[in-house]
C-alpha cells in the first residue's frame, strides 16, 4: 500500500491508465478478429479493402498512442494485407 499522497494519487492514475489501456487493447484485438473472420467468408475485394482499411487505421491510432509498438502495427498490417491478397485473389 501507497504511504505518501502523491504515491496514493499515483495508484489512482496508474488503475485508471490500465483499465483504460486494456479496454482499448481489447476493443483494437476484436477489430482485427473481425477482419480475420471476414476473411473465412471469402468476401468481395471491395468489401476486404475497406475492411483492411479500417483495422489499418485502428491499428496506427493505436501505435500513434503508444498503446502497442509502432513495429507491431507495422508487422500486424503486413500480415493481414498478405492474407487479403491470398483469400481475394
Amino acid at each position: 500500500m501507497p504511504n505518501t499522497s502523491a504515491a496514493k494519487k499515483y495508484l489512482r492514475q496508474s488503475s485508471a491508465r490500465r483499465i483504460r489501456n486494456r479496454a482499448q487493447r481489447s476493443e483494437l484485438r476484436t477489430t482485427v478478429r473481425g477482419f480475420l473472420n471476414l476473411m473465412d467468408e471469402s468476401p468481395s475485394r471491395e468489401e476486404a479493402d475497406k475492411r483492411l482499411s479500417q483495422v489499418a487505421k485502428a491499428l496506427d491510432q493505436a501505435a500513434a498512442k503508444n498503446l502497442i509498438h509502432s513495429n507491431t502495427a507495422s508487422r500486424t498490417k503486413s500480415r493481414l494485407a498478405k492474407l487479403k491478397k491470398k483469400t481475394c485473389a
